[in-house]
């Protein structure tokens, strides 16, 4: 399997790439959110890679990459240095089209705001920019599971139309994840903000958004508005993880944007 090898740490990488051998194909950059893995995507890739070079990570922790010790310093800046890594890599040096699903799109959208010349279009699937409310999360992981936590929360995050056996599908995934890495992250997490950081986004930026009481619509345009070159699209759906519960409908909207302002 392909791995990015760093000073302290593995990070792992899938490539899935259809196109025709005789092009040179652009690459799309899928970073995951919390507690999932280069799965999570699976649903997109059929959609993209026909006609993009598709290039999914497991960000640092999670999946097949090294999982992160409890104490560690997960910082923005390191994720910036770990994308920019897997771009110069694994993606000919970029510049790429990258897309980031819920707390994925922090590292995204950052990153876009840090390194323009390796970023052609940004598209992000309900993220956060500031803390999201997650009273409670570890303890209940620490004394039930990573998975049981997953699964009690799964409808709220997945909405009513997920079948059950999807739920269990999903919460399979995302309780592979380290108790380990839960802590390090949720640190990070608890304490990011990076709304000064997207007002220096110079790249077309797609946000898709749910109108849900975890994020609403009005969550989404505050931030939105202030991208110069961005659009918004909300998903009528009742659950906050589009790019999960709708995934044909969100990759279809994040291709026609591709394709739109991807020059």
């Amino acid at each position: 399997m392909p791995y990015l090898d760093l000073p302290d740490c593995k990070l792992h990488y899938l490539v899935d790439d259809h196109t025709d051998p005789w092009t040179k194909a652009e690459t799309v950059l899928f970073v995951h959110g919390f507690t999932e893995c280069t799965d999570a995507w699976r649903a997109w890739v059929p959609h993209f890679s026909r006609h993009y070079r598709v290039l999914r990570i497991d960000q640092r922790g999670f999946g097949l990459s090294t999982p992160a010790p409890k104490d560690y310093p997960l910082t923005t800046e390191l994720y910036i240095r770990d994308l920019a890594q897997i771009v110069r890599q694994a993606a000919d040096g970029g510049p790429v089209h990258i897309v980031g699903g819920k707390s994925g799109g922090i590292s995204v959208l950052a990153f876009a705001a840090a390194h323009p010349e390796l970023v052609k279009t940004v598209t992000v699937s309900c993220a956060p920019i500031t803390p999201p409310n997650a009273t409670g999360w570890i303890e209940e992981m620490e004394s039930s599971s990573v998975r049981a936590w997953a699964k009690r929360t799964q409808r709220e995050r997945m909405g009513s139309t997920m079948p059950e056996a999807g739920i269990d599908w999903w919460s399979d995934m995302m309780g592979r994840t380290q108790l380990s890495t839960v802590h390090a992250y949720m640190r990070w997490v608890g304490a990011i903000d990076i709304r000064e950081d997207v007002k220096r986004i110079r790249r077309p930026t797609l946000v898709i958004g749910t109108d849900t009481a975890r994020r609403g619509r009005a969550v989404f345009e505050s931030w939105q508005k202030t991208i110069p070159d961005s659009e918004l699209v909300i998903i009528p759906i009742d659950g906050y993880h589009a790019a999960g519960t709708a995934p044909d409908r969100t990759a279809e909207i994040t291709l026609d944007f591709i394709r739109r302002r991807g020059q």
